[in-house]
């Protein structure tokens, strides 16, 4: 299933949440316990979309199970998302890995020919180091908010 997908299912899925229920927050924990967070998490192989552009639609997704993330963050992201694709094209995705740790990923349609998978390549590879600190500020947050791992034995785990 590619991110397109992903993203057209969740929306379906998404929409029709809202639709059948009260306008209340939802926690990620309980987004983890119903059923529609474990489709999901599924579909991707275990692995959770956190955001994407996609340069064909123009448009720009983030992942409403993570709301909680501050504000800054999620521009950062988005700022990430659109100029990666605006400079290399196709479709760019953020992806939390079932052990929590981040995967950039770029795809492109068979049939574009201005993707230009070299300056993908390039571009992924300096967003990862430009931007080292943020991914790794998130796969924390993802083990302990989402895997409920415990903080004392992750900061172990860095000593």
């Amino acid at each position: 299933m590619n991110a397109k997908d992903f993203e057209n299912e969740y929306k379906k899925e998404f929409e029709e949440k809202e639709i059948n229920e009260t306008k209340e927050d939802l926690k990620i924990d309980e987004m983890q316990k119903t059923n529609k967070g474990r489709v999901f998490e599924q579909a991707a192989g275990g692995r959770i979309v956190l955001c994407g552009a996609n340069a064909y639609e123009q448009k720009y997704y983030f992942n409403p199970i993570f709301k909680q993330i501050p504000d800054s963050i999620k521009k950062e992201l988005n700022i990430i998302s659109v100029l990666f694709t605006q400079e290399a094209g196709g479709i760019f995705t953020i992806v939390f890995e079932e052990d929590g740790q981040i995967s950039i990923e770029t795809d492109a349609d068979e049939e574009d020919i201005t993707y230009d998978e070299i300056t993908a390549g390039l571009l992924v590879g300096e967003v990862r180091r430009k931007r080292q600190d943020l991914f790794e500020a998130l796969g924390l947050y993802y083990r302990i908010y989402v895997l409920h791992e415990n903080p004392a034995d992750i900061l172990e785990e860095d000593d």
